[in-house]
This record gives structure tokens, sequence and C-alpha cells, in this order.
């Protein structure tokens, strides 16, 4: 009978272990990357397994990858093949749920109607957010280029398959360029992948990370042939737990995927801990995360990694988060000394 430890390691397995290194890999494997801060996209990836911060400008460059709104409505890095397929079990939602908020913003039918037949011709060569406004408007879009109302139009037009983030046009602007077609994706299809990434889960669990309806993630597991090996819990046919050995420490940046992947952290964080990690206002801190276990969290300042554990680490966590900080710092192009705080 696997216990909980047991199952942590198994999922953190799934999320964590070696394999496929670049940027569109990785991003197929994890089901998709959380990116609505770029710093944060970067360190998930290195947790998964990426060398070279730049690869990640580079996949965006070579069309590999693109971001766009999908799972919970949020910004997600996802192979470009499968961006298109993905909208297309988000988009009546992502439509509808931000109707309200752009009839508060005066983006009315006509205007979001003008929008769309223009914007197509705007997007070669790719523009920022500011540039890509301020042609809209010369082209008879008469959108407020201040407050939010620029940012629920792209992704009015991102919902409708007109555009998607792409490589940066200037440091930490991407651009946004047509959304490249690609294959069909079922609600199947993203189990399949949310199992790979995050299994043994169950279907409430893919619900919460995915946004989809609980009746429609009960199906999807159906159709992906989602096999229960501990009560409640369900893998891919084929799928095994990790064999034995040292712990499996990673460093994880603000807003990791592993962190939204389940209905509930309860399991992964001592609920007594939790707002140390999610204070609130839909804030993900930086976390240090062994076996599937949340130990505490993390920054870094003036040439440390400062970490705040909760409690007296295991002297095979230890090893391996002296592991961790040289990788980080190697990533970040500084080296970093570890500074350990007491336990709090």
């Amino acid at each position: 009978m696997t216990d909980d430890a047991e199952l942590l390691r198994w999922r953190m397995h799934a999320q964590f272990a070696d394999g496929p290194s670049g940027v569109a890999e990785i991003a197929r494997r994890c089901a998709g990357v959380q990116a609505q801060d770029a710093g944060a996209v970067r360190l998930a990836l290195r947790a998964r397994g990426l060398r070279d911060p730049a690869a990640v400008q580079a996949a965006y460059a070579a069309g590999e990858v693109v971001a766009t709104w999908l799972m919970r409505g949020t910004l997600h890095l996802v192979p470009a093949g499968d961006a298109a397929g993905l909208l297309a079990l988000y988009r009546d939602r992502l439509l509808a749920g931000g109707a309200r908020r752009r009839r508060e913003l005066g983006l009315t039918e006509e205007l979001c109607a003008r929008a769309l037949a223009v914007a197509p011709g705007l997007l070669d060569p790719p523009p920022g957010r500011a540039e890509l406004i301020a042609a809209l408007r010369a082209h008879g879009v008469p959108v407020e280029p201040k407050g939010q109302a620029p940012a629920h139009l792209t992704a009015f037009l991102a919902a409708h398959g007109v555009l998607c983030r792409g490589a940066e046009v200037a440091p930490r602007e991407p651009g946004y360029r047509p959304l490249p077609a690609g294959r069909e994706l079922t609600a199947g299809d993203l189990a399949r992948g949310y199992l790979r990434a995050f299994g043994p889960a169950a279907p409430a669990d893919l619900a919460a990370w995915s946004g989809l309806p609980q009746a429609t993630a009960r199906a999807a597991f159906a159709a992906a042939g989602a096999v229960e090996t501990l009560p409640g819990l369900s893998v891919l046919p084929g799928s095994a737990p990790p064999p034995p050995g040292p712990p499996l420490v990673r460093l994880l940046g603000p807003y990791d995927g592993y962190l939204l992947g389940y209905r509930s952290r309860g399991l992964m964080l001592d609920p007594a801990r939790a707002k140390r990690i999610n204070a609130g206002g839909g804030v993900v801190r930086p976390a240090l995360v062994a076996d599937g276990r949340v130990l505490g969290t993390w920054r870094t300042a003036r040439g440390e990694l400062l970490v705040e554990p909760f409690e007296v680490l295991p002297r095979g966590v230890r090893r391996g988060l002296d592991a961790e900080v040289e990788a980080v710092g190697g990533f970040l192009g500084e080296p970093l000394s570890l500074r350990l705080e007491d336990p709090a």
C-alpha cells in the first residue's frame, strides 16, 4: 500500500525527474508552464532540466513554443503545435469569463468586432502590446490605451485565436504573433498530459488545475484510459512509482505549476504553513520541495540564496539543497552561497 510519502515522491518524479531538456519538450512533459511572469517561467523550466536561460527566448523566436491564456484562464507556455488545440477546449469559457469586465472597460461588441477584423494585419513584424494598441487605434479601434482595457482586448483577441505571445520585442515585453496552426486536441488528450505530469491524481485535481467542470474532468479521465492505482487516484497505463533513491530536491520559483496542480495542497504543504507560500492575492512564493513535500521558502539577495525552512532538514535533503543552490546560481549567472535560516 502506497503511503502519503510514497505518493508525493511518485508525483514529484512525474514532474521533475530527468528527461528531455529542450524548452518545448519540457513544456510538453509538464503539461504547460505557468507564464504570467517571465522570470518564473525560466525558473520553472530550470527546475525541470533547462540549463540555459537564453534558450527560452530562442525557443519563442524559433516558433517552438508560444504563450496564451489556457488553463484556469491564465497564461501558459506550451508547445506551438498544441496551442490551437488547447485553445479550442477553452475558447468559450475564456470569452464568457471576460465578458462582464470588457463591458465595464468600454470594450463594446462593435469595438471588439472591429479589432477582430483588423488585428490579423498588424502582427508582422510582431508588435508589443503598446504598439499593437496604437496600431489598432490608428485603424479605427477606439480602445483606451491606459488602464486595463489593452490587456483585456488582447486576451479577447487571443481567445479568438487571432494572436498569442511569442518572442520578446524588448526586455520583459512579449511580442504578439499569429496563433500557429496545430493538431486537434480533446479533453482526453488534456487528461493524458495532466496525468503524465501530475499523476497519480483524481478527476477533481484535473478540474482544479484545468479550470474545466468536474463532469468534463471525469469524462476526460475515462477517455484518457486512466487506471485507478490507489483509492480514488489514477495514472496512465504503464505508470509506476519511482525506484528508491536519494530525495529529489528542487528550488521552485514563484507560481510553480507543481503547487497549482491539485485540488488541495494539504498533502504537500502543512496547512499551518500554507500562508508562508500563499498569503493571498494569488501570489505563490518560491518553495523548497523535497520528494513532493514543501519544506520552506527561498529568495536570493546580494550573492546569497536564503532558505527559510519550516523544520530541520534531513541530511539527504541538505545534500540535494547544496546541489540546487549551485545549479540555481549557474542558471542565473551569479555564484550563490547558501544561507540557511533557523526553522520557523
